[in-house]
């Protein structure tokens, strides 16, 4: 018993390392209409459903720490304009949108693992970035609709959204997490099996 808590811990600690590994490799890759595509939405995936949703929202807060600390820093610039206009409101946002997605695919996974594995992996990896684009786009309306004026450049806000947000931003983060869903549930099998 102790054994299997110590190597949930190892195996958690080890996916938290690889969120932070992601999101700076994400950092790399040059931004598609000023949004940098976060790949770091595949390990809070695997996470929610080798460990639940509970570890889903761990990795997430993990996912929005590092978030945060690229909006204070300046690292990502339409970040720090959303620190800049208020630094507690940009927190809450950028921990909200990341624990909320890997909650969301735990519970998705949990739900859905007694129907097909498969099935369940491929919505846990469908709803993880429409709950963090979702949560995002919502508080950024809520919260910072003039800093998201400013990022739309006096232009259409809903157009602006939807071409900048939704089309440059969370397809491919979508899209990368449904094509690495089988091999996430092939993961998800191996690890599971050798927990039994």
């Amino acid at each position: 018993m102790r054994n299997q808590k110590i190597k949930r811990m190892a195996a958690v600690a080890l996916l938290m390392a690889l969120v932070v590994v992601m999101q700076f490799v994400s950092g790399l890759i040059p931004p598609v209409g000023g949004f940098s595509i976060s790949l770091v939405l595949i390990p809070v995936v695997l996470g929610s459903a080798l460990y639940g949703p509970g570890v889903g929202a761990l990795l997430g807060g993990t996912f929005g720490v590092i978030v945060f600390i690229n909006c204070v820093t300046g690292a990502d610039p339409g970040g720090a304009m959303v620190f800049q206009a208020n630094p507690v409101l940009c927190f809450l946002v950028v921990m909200a949108k990341g624990m909320l997605a890997g909650l969301a695919s735990g519970w998705v996974y949990r739900l859905l693992k007694c129907k097909n594995t498969y099935l369940a992996m491929l919505c846990a990896a469908i709803i993880c970035p429409v709950i963090n684009t979702g949560v995002f786009v919502a508080c950024m309306l809520t919260f910072f609709k003039d800093v998201l004026s400013a990022w739309a450049g006096g232009g259409d806000l809903l157009a602006y959204i939807l071409t900048g947000l939704v089309v440059a931003n969370f397809l491919p983060e979508m899209i990368i997490n449904v094509v690495f869903s089988p091999a996430g549930q092939r993961i998800a099998h191996v690890v599971q099996k050798n927990d039994n």
